[in-house]
């Protein structure tokens, strides 16, 4: 029994480690360092996993049923935990060198009522070639939307999708048809900003999104992938 417990153990402090990474950031430890913990915790885990595989099998030759329930459960913890780890930091570290992404690269949408609540450290909003062409290769479905409604019909909708994704709303103009939030995510709590702009496109509606991390040397992907979320609930009949 004890073996497994040890082996239980073992899982759980990576199970730790991985649930601290993100408030150890919020609480000021550097982002690499967070991102170390995240990678620590899945080797720690998966460690914690093996053992308890050997705990297992001998809990399972002695005919302990209470060791045997408890070692399966280390592996499961183990094993869980490394993935989520492990797929959280591959994720992460397999995302561009990008900050900013928006469905409009000629003429971005431009940020009004957030920028008081960026600091001076945040991410500069300035868009370059170099940035655009990065866009280009890692986000290459990213493009304007074009719904087949007027544009106050589309704001209302795109008003209740922000709200339903958990959006704070910054600034709400449907005559403008224009729509700023931030966005802050669960587990490191960094936070990014949105702007959506409508625009009358013949009898319809021309949408454009632009997502922009505040801080962080990648957004972890977090932008496209917000971008992609709120334009696929706006097409949802």
């Amino acid at each position: 029994m004890r073996l497994s417990l040890g082996a239980g153990a073992v899982s759980a402090a990576g199970l730790l480690m991985l649930g601290i990474a993100g408030p150890a950031y919020r609480l000021g430890v550097p982002l690499g360092s967070a991102f170390t913990l995240v990678r620590w915790s899945a080797y720690v885990a998966l460690a914690g996993a093996v053992v308890a595989l050997g705990a297992l099998l001998w809990a399972r030759r002695k005919a302990r049923r209470g060791a045997t329930a408890v070692a399966a459960a280390g592996i499961v913890l183990g094993v869980l935990t490394a993935a989520v780890g492990y797929g959280w930091l591959r994720v992460a570290l397999s995302a561009p060198p990008l900050h900013d992404v928006t469905t409009d690269l000629e003429n971005p949408p431009a940020f009004k009522a957030v920028l008081s609540d960026r600091r001076e450290d945040s991410h500069s909003l300035t868009r370059t070639p170099e940035v655009d062409l990065l866009q280009r290769q890692h986000y290459p479905d990213l493009a304007p939307l074009i719904i087949a409604q007027p544009p106050r019909l589309v704001f209302d909708r795109a008003r209740l999708i922000a709200d339903n994704l958990g959006w704070t709303i910054a600034a709400s103009d449907p005559v403008e048809g224009r729509l700023e939030a931030t966005d802050t995510t669960w587990w490191f709590g960094f936070t990014d900003d949105i702007v959506v702009r409508l625009t009358a496109w013949g009898a319809g509606t021309r949408v454009d999104v632009r997502s922009a991390a505040r801080h962080g040397t990648t957004d972890t992907g977090s932008n496209a992938r917000r971008i992609r979320r709120f334009l696929a609930a706006l097409q949802q009949p």
